[in-house]
């Protein structure tokens, strides 16, 4: 079934004009082809507003009104491809048996007429608050001549959906504000996050999502199940998000499925998808450690000086894992450390010293954020200018 969604999917997308590509030359010379400099300019003024530092819902829809153009919509949505192609069939294979499908942020409903079209039975509805992506859905919608699907302009911040659903999903709609970082650990030294109400709260509110959530959870039918995917792959970010679920009665019934697809050649790792349902014991614990990572592995035996290049170390890890590395140093000598409390919360820490005959740097902060970085001892001052940079930067607001 999984290889006919995705045979499937890829004519609806083709049907809209999207367009897959392999290199961020060929995608981006189509899009000079497609668009004019006035389209272009305009676009990145919009998305430089969206993303700005206290943007919110006006500067978002103004981006999505623009962007559902229909000379725009190949174009800008062709970037999402594999998106649509990770996404959709996992939805869409988990549909089953509902009778009732809300689609929350369709957007300009590529994915809500997919999945229309392969469940004839179920209603669809899709909502979202750019009143142009709904009209553009309309037409589309009409054009397939779908029956079994309705779009409506709503906004959840100003009311509840109508309706209730045997099934809800929201994939990148929930959690709005991308730049937040999410909450920090107790301290530099571990990933474990406070369960403190006052800090929860203000990330439910910084993110849009908290009221969002409120009002999809009641609009489940009992025992009615969501699938969510936002953009919750920090674990700064997917603690909160996790427990924020957990709090209105949703429980996971499968474990959450980390994904990764490509913007064109760029890697997004978002996620993880998150099956749930509503007013059921979860059958599966959530979990609130780091991911597996895929730092180099740490073997001291293969630690072998004299490399050809002189800014190579011997040993170099931005991972997790990176604090394992660092406490299983042997005969730690502490040289020099600093460590700052910002005011958002945020705590830093470096330090610099020599273990088993060797310099090293470790950085952590409560962001998750470890990096270790290993040298000879006759090499020092490598580590030791990187030091020096980042104190400096901690000590200018820029650490």
């Amino acid at each position: 079934m999984f290889t006919q969604l995705h045979d499937a999917l890829r004519f609806h997308l083709a049907w809209w004009g999207l367009r897959r590509f392999d290199s961020d030359a060929t995608y981006f010379q189509w899009q000079r082809e497609r668009l004019s400099p006035a389209d272009l300019t305009l676009l990145n003024e919009r998305m430089e507003r969206k993303r700005a530092p206290g943007a919110g819902a006006e500067e978002e829809q103004a981006f999505y009104d623009l962007s559902a153009r229909p000379h725009i919509v190949p174009v800008l949505y062709s970037q999402r491809y594999d998106y649509y192609v990770e996404i959709g069939p996992r939805v869409a294979s988990r549909i089953g048996d509902a009778r009732s499908v809300l689609d929350f942020g369709c957007g300009i409903g590529i994915l809500t007429t997919f999945y229309a079209r392969q469940f004839p039975d179920c209603a669809f509805l899709g909502i979202d608050r750019s009143s142009a992506s709904i009209e553009l859905a309309r037409r589309q919608a009409a054009a397939l001549g779908l029956r079994n699907v309705r779009f409506e302009c709503a906004d959840l911040e100003q009311g509840p959906p109508a309706g209730s659903f045997d099934l809800i999903v929201a994939t990148h709609a929930l959690v709005q504000a991308e730049q937040d970082p999410g909450l920090p650990s107790h301290s530099w030294r571990t990933f474990e996050r406070p369960r403190d109400p006052r800090l929860q709260e203000e990330f439910e509110r910084r993110t849009g999502m908290g009221r969002r959530l409120d009002r999809l959870a009641d609009a489940l039918v009992p025992n009615g199940r969501m699938i969510v995917f936002e953009k919750t792959r920090t674990l700064a970010r997917r603690v909160p998000f996790q427990r924020a679920l957990a709090a209105r009665g949703l429980g996971l019934v499968e474990p959450p499925e980390l994904i990764r697809y490509l913007l064109v050649e760029e890697i997004a790792a978002d996620g993880p998808l998150y099956v749930l349902e509503k007013g059921t014991p979860p059958g599966l614990d959530w979990d609130e450690s780091p991911e597996p990572d895929e730092g180099p592995r740490f073997d001291r035996t293969k630690l072998r000086p004299g490399s050809a290049d002189p800014h190579t170390p011997l040993y170099e890890n931005h991972w997790p894992s990176a604090q394992w590395v660092w406490e299983q140093l042997q005969h730690k000598l502490l040289l020099k450390e600093v460590t700052r409390q910002e005011a958002d919360g945020r705590q830093l820490h470096v330090e610099l010293g020599t273990a088993e005959g060797y310099c090293y740097l470790y950085c952590a902060n409560t962001f998750d954020q470890r990096q270790i970085v290993i040298v000879e001892s006759q090499r020092a001052e490598l580590v030791e200018t990187y030091y020096r940079e980042i104190v400096s930067g901690m000590e200018t607001g820029q650490g």
